[in-house]
């Protein structure tokens, strides 16, 4: 790998000693690894049913090293029961698992991983919000966050001073996995290698210093923020926050941590968690509600007939979308002057005269909870993820389709054929 002559400098003179075990790093192959989604399945669970041969990553409970090359091409990560994620990137958890996660905002979110990490950490209770700047990689993490089913997350996109303005003092926990000059990433992305010079650097951090200004002001009374990156470099990492803490000395340094290939199974982290230890905690608007009864009555009776119980939530229409309906969580707060691509679980669309279910409805549910659950085996699932029909003798009506317990999406039997209703940008060419 032709490594830039002066980022190979400037470690040489970090390393000393240890250089030559972080040149010998470039030589191994890209570390690949999976976070069990523990919203879907347990650890044990998997583990019992995985197809990959799995290592323990040490320091993420639910992550595995593997050798497959497609995991993502598996039925089992179509169903969301697990995130492929670089490994050191899971060390993130470890900070995050010991914080309060009643209100989370996810600040630099796409693609997912650490968004889905912390949902797996909040088991469905409190809200997070995950937000992407570039509206096309929040169409990502929105697509992630479908797949892993979780459902107390609202997906936007904006920047940091619309958040700070309409959210002062607000979350217990704010994540900011900062844009970066990836040095962490060359083996991976080795594309990123003719973009990396001392002065990008300097500009990320200074990226870096402003999203982290407004990040601090989202920040509650005893909240903790989060900081990360994929590089090495300390202006990006140590020195970022050493200049924080004394721009902020409300916040203090409880824990900080730094992943070297040479040293670790990875292609190396950087993180430290922060704790506001003055300051208020502050209430924000509730979200607006518009009901209506006759799209209320329409999914009501699509719910009789397609769940065990029906759900009882807040059944909403709250986007200029019209038809749309949406499971939304308490406490949502109001997401005003920002373009939102998720708010809870999307139930389906109405027309005004049918009830048509979303693709997100059958993710964000268990197959304990379906009158009708199409149990695939693995070569139909291959067939299903296509797009193809299937012959099925059930009763007739909307059903999950899913591989053995876990599920793939909707179908819906009309006299022995189920109809494919997986989304067509998510079939399988």
């Amino acid at each position: 790998m032709n490594l830039p002559a002066e980022f190979l400098a400037r470690m040489r003179e970090r390393l000393g000693e240890t250089f030559p075990a972080f040149l010998s790093s470039y030589e191994v192959p890209p570390w690949r690894a999976l976070r069990v989604n523990t919203l879907k399945v347990s650890r044990e669970e998997f583990l019992r049913v995985s197809p990959f041969a799995l290592e323990p990553v040490p320091w993420a409970q639910n992550g595995f090293y593997l050798e497959a090359e497609k995991a993502g091409s598996d039925p089992y990560h179509f169903a969301g029961l697990y995130y492929v994620q670089e490994p050191s990137a899971m060390c993130v958890g470890e900070l995050t698992a010991p914080c309060k996660k009643e209100r989370v905002l996810d600040l630099c979110a796409a693609p997912g991983g650490k968004t889905t990490l912390i949902a797996a950490q909040m088991r469905g209770e409190g809200i997070l919000i995950a937000n992407e700047i570039d509206f096309g990689r929040a169409v990502i993490l929105s697509q992630n966050v479908e797949r892993l089913g979780i459902k107390n997350c609202a997906v936007v996109s904006t920047d940091p001073e619309t958040l700070a303005q309409q959210f002062p003092e607000y979350f217990d926990l704010v994540l900011v996995d900062a844009p970066c000059s990836g040095e962490g990433m060359f083996k991976k992305e080795p594309e990123a290698l003719p973009h990396w010079s001392p002065n990008n650097v300097a500009m990320c951090a200074a990226r870096q210093r402003d999203i982290l200004e407004e990040a601090a002001k989202t920040v509650a009374g005893g909240g903790h923020l989060i900081y990360s990156t994929c590089t090495f470099a300390e202006e990006e990492d140590e020195w970022q926050i050493r200049a924080f803490l004394e721009r902020h000395p409300e916040f203090v340094l409880e824990q900080e941590e730094k992943l070297y290939p040479h040293k670790y199974k990875g292609e190396g982290h950087y993180c430290a968690r922060l704790k506001k230890i003055e300051g208020e905690r502050r209430r924000g608007k509730s979200y607006p509600i518009e009901r209506s009864t006759q799209a209320n009555k329409a999914f009501y009776a699509f719910a009789e007939d397609f769940f065990t119980e029906v759900p009882k939530s807040e059944i909403a229409a709250p986007w200029p979308c019209r038809g749309r309906m949406y499971l939304v969580p308490a406490g949502m707060p109001a997401l005003n002057m920002m373009s939102r691509l998720r708010l809870g679980v999307e139930l389906g669309e109405f027309d005004g005269r049918v009830f048509k279910p979303a693709h997100a409805l059958a993710m964000a549910t268990k197959r304990e909870e379906c009158r009708r659950f199409v149990s695939l085996t693995r070569e139909e699932c291959l067939r299903y993820l296509r797009g193809e029909t299937l012959e099925r003798e059930i009763e007739n009506g909307w059903c999950v389709v899913g591989v053995e317990d876990y599920p793939l999406g909707l179908g819906k039997v009309v006299n022995g054929v189920m109809k494919n209703h997986l989304p067509k940008g998510l079939r399988k060419r």
